[in-house]
C-alpha cells in the first residue's frame, strides 16, 4: 500500500510547479507505486534547487530552472525546415570536435550546483550519442526530458528508462502518418509510435513534441486527435509554433490562426488529461521570452552558451568558461533586462522578430555566431 504522507508530499510539490501537474501525473504515480521513492527524491531535489536559485539571485546571478543541451550534431533524418540545421547545430563538412559525454557530465554537475533542476536533451538525434542514458544514471536527482525522433531507441534503452524513472521521452511527430512522413521521411511515423507504445507498456512516461504550422494546425485543433494520443499513454505535449527558417515564412501561423489555436490549447487544459506546454502562448504569462536564463538557456554541441536553440549567438564557450560566467554575461543580461527584446510582436520567437536589434547587440557585446 502506498504511503499517504509521501503521496501527499509529491502531490503538493507537483502543484507548486503547476496546479494541473498533479491531475495529470499523480494517476501515473499511483499506478506505478515502485516509482514512489524516486519521485520523492525528485520532489526534494526540486525544492532544494529552487532554494539554490534564490540564493544565487540574491548574489546577482540569474540561474534558470532548465537548460537545453544540444548533445550531438548528428541526426539520422533530414526533416524539412529543421531548426538545428538552420542554426548550424547539425554537422556539416566543417565539423569541429563536439563535446563528449564526460564534458556534458561536467557541465550538468556545475548546473546542478547552481540550482538547475531539469535538462532538455536535444540534438541532432540524442540517441546517436553513445551511452546517452549514463547522464540520467549519473544524476538521479535531476529531471531529464529527451527530445527524440523515436527511431533510434533500442529495447535495452527502454529497460534502462524503466529503472531510472527520472527521464521523460519526448517523441517528435507532426500529426498523423501523412503529415509526419511528409516532413520527416517515409516510415518515421510508424517507428515513432512503436516507440511510444513500447514506452507506455513498460511504464515509462512519454510525451510528444510538435511543430505547429499552417499545414498541421487544423489536425491539432481537432479534440479527437488529442483523445487518441491520451489513449496511447501520452501525458505530455510540447506544442511549438513554427519559427521560419530558410525563407519559408508561409508556414508560420497567421495572427488569427495563432489566436484561435491558443484558445483551443486553453480549452484542452480544462478538459483533457494531458499536460500541455505551448510556445509562444505560455510566455505571455512570464513577461515575454524566457530565453537567456530567464527560464532556460541553451548549449550547442561545441559548448557554446546561447540564449535559446534558435539564436546562434554566444560570448562564452563552456570548454573555456564556467556556466556561471556565461549566465552572468553581458549578452544574457541585456536580453533579460530589455522588455522590448522580450516581446514577440506576433511572432513565435521574440529574438527572431527583433533581428536588427539582435545584430546590433552582437556587435555591442562582441558576440560571435555559433556553428558546428
Amino acid at each position: 500500500m502506498m504511503d499517504e504522507k509521501n503521496t501527499n508530499y509529491i502531490n503538493r510539490t507537483l502543484k507548486k510547479v503547476d496546479p494541473t501537474m498533479a491531475k495529470i501525473f499523480m494517476p501515473w504515480i499511483l499506478k506505478n507505486p515502485k516509482s514512489m521513492y524516486k519521485m520523492i527524491r525528485l520532489a526534494k531535489a526540486y525544492r532544494k534547487s529552487r532554494k539554490l536559485r534564490g540564493e544565487e539571485l540574491l548574489k546577482g546571478l540569474k540561474v534558470p530552472p532548465f537548460l537545453i543541451l544540444s548533445i550531438t550534431s548528428k541526426c539520422n533524418l533530414k526533416c524539412a525546415g529543421c531548426y538545428a540545421a538552420a542554426t548550424g547545430t547539425l554537422c556539416n563538412q566543417r565539423t569541429r570536435k563536439t563535446l563528449d559525454l564526460e564534458q556534458w557530465i561536467k557541465i550538468i554537475q556545475e548546473a546542478r550546483e547552481l540550482g538547475v533542476f531539469a535538462f532538455i536533451i536535444a540534438g541532432g538525434e540524442p540517441f546517436l550519442m553513445p551511452n546517452l542514458l549514463k547522464i540520467s544514471e549519473e544524476f538521479k536527482d535531476r529531471l531529464f526530458l529527451i527530445f527524440t525522433n523515436g527511431t533510434m531507441l533500442e529495447s535495452q534503452d527502454i529497460e534502462k528508462l524503466k529503472r531510472l524513472r527520472n527521464t521523460i521521452i519526448m517523441v517528435s511527430i507532426e500529426g498523423d502518418q501523412d503529415l509526419t512522413d511528409k516532413r520527416r521521411g517515409l516510415g518515421v511515423f510508424e517507428k515513432a509510435f512503436n516507440t511510444i507504445n513500447e514506452l507506455d507498456s513498460k511504464g515509462v512516461i512519454s510525451g510528444i513534441s510538435v511543430t505547429i504550422n499552417r499545414k498541421n494546425v487544423k489536425f491539432w485543433m481537432n479534440p479527437k486527435n488529442i483523445d487518441d494520443l491520451i489513449s496511447k499513454g501520452v501525458r505530455l505535449a510540447f506544442l511549438l509554433e513554427y519559427i521560419p527558417v530558410d525563407n519559408d515564412a508561409e508556414l508560420m501561423l497567421t495572427n488569427e490562426e495563432s489566436k484561435k489555436f491558443r484558445e483551443i490549447v486553453l480549452n484542452y487544459r480544462e478538459t483533457k488529461q494531458i499536460f500541455l506546454i505551448h510556445s509562444p502562448g505560455d510566455e505571455e504569462y512570464m513577461g515575454g521570452c524566457v530565453s537567456a536564463g530567464r527560464g532556460f538557456a541553451h548549449i550547442t554541441p561545441l559548448g557554446d552558451l546561447t540564449p535559446c536553440p534558435v539564436s546562434n549567438i554566444a560570448t562564452h564557450n563552456l570548454t573555456k568558461n564556467t556556466l556561471r560566467e556565461g549566465l552572468n554575461s553581458q549578452l544574457f543580461k541585456v536580453i533579460r533586462e530589455s522588455e522590448h527584446l522580450l516581446e514577440t510582436n506576433g511572432s513565435p520567437c521574440a529574438l527572431f522578430s527583433h533581428s536588427e536589434e539582435v545584430n546590433a547587440l552582437v556587435k555591442q557585446v562582441k558576440a560571435y555566431r555559433t556553428s558546428v
